[in-house]
């Protein structure tokens, strides 16, 4: 079964939160733990988007946070597929946090997610492929490839190692 390719501009999310006291730390600025939430959120609509199916997370690629996101302050995320392999695709993420008192933007945290699509039964399931359409959806996905293939060598290591001995000693 050949299934039809999408663009990525098909299956885009913005989403937008504000900042409020739950959401913050004893210094006034946001929990990592929240944005990581909006990230897992916000891949899972965009999955879901290019799949039409429904989507869990297999694993969030390092997660660098780069500036404070305060209290009262406006988060832009961003999602588009950059990738889809048989099963599975590859989100990227964008955290933009906005100071509406100034009016100042600042790119906070960016993020892969990889989603795998299942079907009515729980199993992988195929997805469609991505067809990029423009130069920078094109670099997206190449660059997409390639940490695919890291994350794949990366997994491979991580299950050697975990049969080998159990990664957390009782």
């Amino acid at each position: 079964m050949s299934l039809e390719g999408k663009s990525p501009k098909e299956s885009h999310v913005e989403m937008t939160e504000l900042v409020l006291p739950q959401h913050t730390n004893a210094l006034g600025t946001i929990f990592g733990g929240v944005v990581l939430s909006w990230v897992d959120i916000a891949a899972a609509i965009c999955a879901q988007r290019h799949t039409k199916k429904t989507v869990v997370t297999a694993s969030i690629d390092a997660m660098h946070f780069l500036a404070p996101i305060r209290l009262g302050w406006i988060v832009n995320i961003k999602a588009s597929v950059n990738y889809a392999s048989n099963t599975s695709c590859e989100v990227g993420v964008k955290i933009l946090a906005e100071n509406p008192l100034t009016n100042e933007y600042h790119h906070t945290a960016s993020a892969y997610v990889t989603m795998v699509a299942l079907d009515g039964n729980g199993r992988p399931t195929p997805i469609p492929p991505v067809q990029p359409k423009t130069d920078d959806e094109n670099k997206r996905y190449d660059a997409a490839l390639r940490r695919r293939t890291a994350r794949l060598a990366l997994k491979k290591d991580l299950k050697k190692r975990s049969a080998r001995k159990p990664l957390l000693d009782p």
